[in-house]
């Protein structure tokens, strides 16, 4: 799995404003990879039925126990009750011990420019 599609669950309205958020997870171990890999398509089912979700898409690079999350939000309300709801929480609390490092970025966006390009996305993080 090395990248998923930009899924939309939910399409944007037009010249409209997203809330951008961005995750990179780098795992201690292979192991943890794996954990990380094997709990990621019962968070894509959540993303892909998420109210407010105007896209997701996740780059896996498993190997290196790295994965990278890029979505695009109605409001900072919507990913943060995203966030805070079942499986996601229990899934990130149960994640958190395999974690050597992770970043989290925010952002605005116009709707009109979704689906995000990577290379933009990655660019960020550096």
């Amino acid at each position: 799995m090395p990248t998923l599609p930009w899924t939309v669950p939910n399409p944007p309205p037009t010249r409209a404003e997203a809330t951008v958020f961005a995750s990179r997870f780098e795992t201690r171990t292979l192991w943890g990879a794996l954990k990380f890999f094997l709990r990621t398509p019962v968070i894509w089912r959540q993303v892909s039925r998420a109210p407010g979700a105007y896209g997701a898409t996740l780059k896996a690079q498993p190997l290196k126990r790295t994965f990278w999350t890029l979505s695009a939000w109605e409001s900072p309300k919507a990913l943060k009750e995203f966030a805070a709801s079942e499986p996601h929480r229990p899934v990130a609390a149960g994640l958190r011990g395999q974690m050597k490092d992770s970043e989290f970025l925010t952002w605005k966006a116009s709707t009109d420019d979704l689906p995000l390009d990577w290379k933009d996305v990655l660019r960020r993080f550096r």
